[in-house]
């Protein structure tokens, strides 16, 4: 494959620098913008050999001026945590529609034919919890987040219908690993259980997520990369896992003295508190021949592993 020119906004966030370390180890010239205000996860080494540009998604002549002569364009930059999301609706939907049309107008002007888009399982809400979530059930966005995501897949698709735009939205289930800050649930247990501090868990913990590890999630990325039309997939490990056994398992590994805490969940996080959430891989699968393969177990020990290599 050609090395080519691409442009990652939210490249210094966590999945935005685990795809932009494959990208240039692959042989891709790579920028990134950022704004930096959740901090640098740049390694040193990927960092020297990305141009970097501090700056916000929103700001429009930052954006066409960073497109200029790519190939590909990951916009990644996004509002994140869910306490962060649900204290600031308003940024959280100017940084996704306005930074998302931003993007846009600068792939039209600059001739950039595709876009990679990080959505959300959060587009999917409460709908059919029964069964593995595909790309063709009925959503039920219901945080300003969620909403926000579901309309730039619209917006994105009627870009591709009108001007033939090649488009992918990236449908995430709950991505993990080392790296990540503790406004993550993984994170959060590792930094309590290290402690031996109480392990903090919403509800009953008996809500599941669908856990999939970073590598995997950036694997996924890269052979979706060659897709032509517009897309939707889901990027999920296929495995159901509720979050009190998410606990017991880092608190098994951390060989940590924490004590297990139900606390109720605050209001303001009413509507991201699903309680079964898992994701069908199918369709990714059958684009590109791949299937997320690290389970739990392996990855919640590779982020023990890297934790104690530091």
């Amino acid at each position: 494959m050609k090395a080519l020119n691409i442009l990652i906004t939210g490249g210094a966030g966590f999945i935005g620098s685990n795809l932009s370390k494959r990208l240039v180890n692959d042989g891709h010239t790579v920028t990134v913008v950022d704004s930096l205000l959740r901090g640098n996860k740049l390694d040193k080494e990927t960092f020297s050999q990305v141009t970097f540009i501090k700056g916000d998604v929103r700001d429009a002549d930052l954006i066409m001026k960073a497109a200029k002569n790519c190939d590909i364009i990951f916009h990644f930059a996004a509002v994140l945590g869910v306490d962060i999301v649900a204290d600031n609706p308003v940024e959280t939907m100017d940084v996704e529609v306005i930074g998302t049309r931003n993007v846009v107008e600068a792939a039209n002007v600059n001739n950039v034919k595709k876009i990679m888009y990080a959505s959300t399982s959060g587009i999917y809400g409460h709908s059919a919890i029964e069964n593995a979530l595909t790309e063709e059930v009925l959503v039920d966005p219901h945080t300003s987040y969620a909403m926000a995501k579901r309309y730039n897949e619209i917006y994105l698709a009627s870009h591709h219908e009108e001007k033939g735009l090649n488009v992918v939205s990236l449908r995430f289930f709950n991505v993990y690993g080392p790296n990540q800050d503790n406004r993550m649930v993984v994170p959060r247990f590792f930094e309590q259980t290290s402690k031996n501090e109480p392990i903090t868990v919403f509800g009953t913990g008996k809500q599941t997520r669908d856990f999939t590890y970073i590598d995997d999630t950036v694997e996924a990325c890269i052979r979706l990369m060659h897709l032509e039309g517009c897309h939707i997939v889901n990027i999920a490990n296929e495995a159901e896992w509720c979050i009190l056994d998410l606990a017991e398992q880092i608190k098994e590994i951390t060989h940590s003295s924490s004590e297990i805490h139900f606390i109720e969940a605050p209001k303001n996080r009413y509507d991201y508190e699903v309680e079964r959430r898992v994701g069908s891989s199918d369709k990714l699968f059958g684009l590109t021949g791949y299937r997320p393969m690290t389970s739990l177990g392996e990855g919640l020990q590779l982020i023990y592993t890297t934790n104690h290599s530091k």
